[in-house]
């Protein structure tokens, strides 16, 4: 069975796939890979859609998964669009639409690949797993986790992963992604004793102690980097005390901070480290402070070796590039899928994702099909 990558982009963009709702797309998706001969079945979680799909036996010995979401983020003020966002306009070239870049491309371009390699194919010692969620742009809580949850019950796996978050920052080709820094976010709220301003000795203003903590903590360097990762960063996000007037002290105010961490550090780590700052502090002035931190993932890194020289290969044979290995960027769902097998990610270049009359020239899809098919051949060869 032959799938067309462009078309199928296109008809996923029409599928209106605004988290949390799934919107035709995993249907659609579904049904053109049992077509294919893949074991289809829907692992939805609290709401959440998910689809996992096998070609080839769960016990063959080399397990090629692919990964990727069909939800996409809110189109804003669509009289800001220059097409419907939800129409999949193709024109002079360019597909147009909301999720054309993030990435209902990477999907169509390996679900279209993947059909393609099984046809009148026999898997033998091979299967191919393809693991999509809704729940990507959202909370991410029963998403991908929930696909992974399942699959350790099923007794279901992957040697190998491929993500295909556009991955580019300028040319198709010229970056892969082979890990992701950590992301951290701290909560901090300062409580003192509120008062008159015109009489301060008689309050205990929690502001000037917070905003000395946010100081050092800014002026702090994390690390110098390391082998495959850029410096860690720490950035403060918000300061506020809620306070409307000018005469009084308030009682207490807030702040944030996000830090972005290498493999130098682990969450728990920085979080005992902002922790043991706050409390040093707080033991200085008589300001309570207290941390709330949530950490939404650790640094990983794929280590350069078989699986990540065959992507690299696929990669430079389609479009004449070597790409880069790079760990920059956010977070992605290959976090989660990073405990389970190796991962990787690849895609197209991400310059439109997330902004009004996002797009993707069509030449850039077919091309991304043609990678992922000649990275499906090269594994299983």
């Amino acid at each position: 069975m032959t799938l067309d990558p462009v078309q199928l982009t296109a008809d996923l963009i029409r599928c209106p796939s605004v988290t949390p709702e799934e919107g035709g797309a995993l249907v659609l998706i579904g049904r053109r890979l049992a077509e294919a001969g893949f074991h289809c079945v829907r692992v939805d979680r609290n709401g959440t859609p998910n689809l996992f799909a096998r070609w080839g036996d769960r016990a063959a010995p080399r397990t090629l998964g692919f990964n990727g979401h069909t939800d996409v983020v809110p189109v804003g003020d669509p009289g800001d669009w220059t097409k419907d966002p939800f129409g999949g306009e193709i024109s002079d070239g360019i597909l147009w639409g909301r999720g054309a870049t993030d990435m209902k491309s990477g999907v169509a371009a390996f679900v279209a690949a993947a059909c393609d390699y099984v046809a009148g194919r026999e898997p033998g010692d091979t299967a191919i797993v393809i693991a999509l969620t809704g729940d990507e742009e959202g909370d991410a809580t029963d998403g991908t986790v929930a696909l992974l949850d399942w699959m350790a019950d099923q007794g279901e796996k992957m040697s190998d992963c491929l993500v295909g978050e556009p991955t580019c920052p300028e040319n198709f080709g010229d970056m892969i992604k082979i890990g992701r820094r950590g992301s951290l976010t701290a909560h901090f709220t300062a409580r003192g004793v509120q008062g008159h301003a015109a009489y301060p000795h008689l309050a205990k203003n929690p502001v000037p102690v917070l905003a000395r903590l946010m100081a050092e903590l800014s002026a702090h360097s994390l690390d110098q980097g390391t082998r495959h990762f850029d410096p860690s960063t720490l950035a403060v996000t918000t300061f506020d005390t809620g306070n409307p007037a000018t005469n009084v002290i308030p009682a207490q105010c807030r702040a944030t901070v996000n830090i972005r961490f290498n493999d130098a550090h682990t969450g728990d780590g920085l979080s005992n480290w902002l922790r043991s700052r706050a409390a040093a502090l707080s033991a200085q002035t008589g300001i309570e402070i207290g941390l709330r931190v949530s950490i939404s993932g650790e640094s990983f890194l794929t280590p350069p070796g078989r699986f990540v020289e065959i992507v690299s290969h696929a990669v430079e044979t389609v479009t004449g590039r070597r790409p880069m290995l790079s760990t920059s960027g956010g977070t992605s769902d290959a976090r989660f899928i990073r405990s389970h097998c190796l991962v990787v990610e690849f895609g197209l270049v991400g310059k439109t994702m997330h902004k009004v009359d996002e797009h993707v020239p069509v030449a850039q899809i077919t091309a991304l099909r043609d990678v992922y098919l000649c990275l499906i051949g090269d594994y299983f060869s």
